[in-house]
């Protein structure tokens, strides 16, 4: 309703994934270019982790935009608690081949023969897992075993898997340890900080055609990123109800106490003691852009930072616990439809005519 109001060519803080929105900061920054090694590499597992909302589907898409798909074919799936079989059904699914009423030694060697027919007519296969974290210990074996396809000396399949911080501690567990022999790297992304959190909004208001309207006082930046946690879906959320009340208030000039007013109305829907979200994880730096270890498990992760010093206003834990839980079902189920709307895309490009059980390149 506002953009037409500040003079806007789009929403400047949609809560959708897009990777024209892309903000490079450093710890975005890095993400992306370990992906891109992943993809240079051509093998093994790459591991992305970070708060939900802090940013991961993103990079992902943007990795999505910039690969050659006349050499690299790249599906996504996102999990959902998959056991073995499931997750083999998944994988093959994402690929475009037939799945239904398949058992499970003719998935396999039909997984074997696309993925070869791929590397014969000189392209890689890419499989991205996100929300990897709801993976059972079978799912993520029969991941392992997927790795092991080979043609010659060339892989035939590489793996990222991307989740919340609980996918590291699984890592980490004992019954993980060949997996992490197949991990070439791992990084945790981190919340942005006050000064990132500034370029951010102003990132994706440029984006739009902003024009200094309406215009921030300098103090809403850093108490945005107070109530935030810098947490770029918390951010596009809280800035996205200032701009609404903005344009109802008829307002070209937005302070701190209308920062404050929105954060308020939050709690008021929340619970009188919530703000938008607790403080994310911290994650001691030497772990956010080392490999896995093989042997012994590293440091497990620092615990959360006590939130009466993080930000005013905490959550009390009940109140973190409700709120973490509904974003995380939002974001599930969000990721939920892409991947229906995509597999249904894949059902219909099948169902034309042409030569049966062909499976659909993307």
């Amino acid at each position: 309703m506002y953009e037409t109001y500040y003079g806007l060519s789009g929403k400047p803080f949609q809560l959708n994934p897009d990777p024209s929105f892309f903000f490079g900061s450093r710890g975005h920054k890095r993400a992306f270019a370990y992906l891109q090694y992943g993809v240079y590499q051509s093998e093994g597992f790459i591991v992305i982790t970070g708060e939900v909302g802090a940013g991961k589907t993103t990079i992902v898409r943007n990795l999505f935009e910039h690969i050659d798909r006349d050499k690299l074919v790249a599906a996504q799936i996102v999990s959902t608690q998959l056991d073995a079989e499931d997750m083999l059904r998944s994988v093959g699914a994402a690929f475009g081949l037939p799945v239904k009423s398949v058992d499970k030694a003719i998935l396999l060697a039909s997984l074997e023969a696309f993925l070869c027919q791929l590397a014969l007519d000189k392209k890689r296969a890419l499989l991205v897992v996100d929300e990897a974290q709801n993976l059972t210990p079978r799912a993520i074996e029969e991941l392992r075993m997927l790795s092991n396809f080979q043609l010659g000396d060339q892989a035939l399949l590489q793996s990222f898997l991307i989740g919340q911080p609980e996918l590291r501690l699984m890592m980490q567990s004992p019954q993980m340890q060949q997996l992490r022999q197949r991990v070439i790297a791992s990084y945790h992304l981190g919340p942005l900080d006050k000064a990132e959190t500034q370029a951010y909004i102003e990132h994706r208001l440029h984006h739009v055609g902003w024009k200094n309207d309406p215009r921030f006082d300098p103090a809403c930046f850093e108490l945005i990123h107070t109530l935030t946690g810098g947490i770029p879906r918390r951010i596009n959320t809280l800035c996205n109800r200032l701009m609404l009340a903005g344009f109802l208030a008829e307002k070209h000039s937005l302070d701190v106490a209308d920062v404050q007013a929105i954060a308020r109305e939050i709690r008021d829907e929340m619970g009188a003691d919530a703000t938008l979200g607790p403080a994310p994880v911290s994650v001691p730096a030497a772990m956010q852009a080392e490999p896995l270890p093989v042997a012994p498990p590293a440091a497990p992760l620092a615990a959360p930072a006590p939130h009466a010093a993080a930000a005013p206003h905490a959550l009390e834990p009940a109140w973190q616990k409700r709120f973490q839980d509904l974003e995380e079902r939002m974001d599930r189920l969000e990721k939920l439809v892409n991947s229906a709307v995509n597999l249904l895309h894949r059902s219909l490009m099948n169902e034309r005519p042409g030569k049966p059980g062909t499976p659909v390149k993307r």
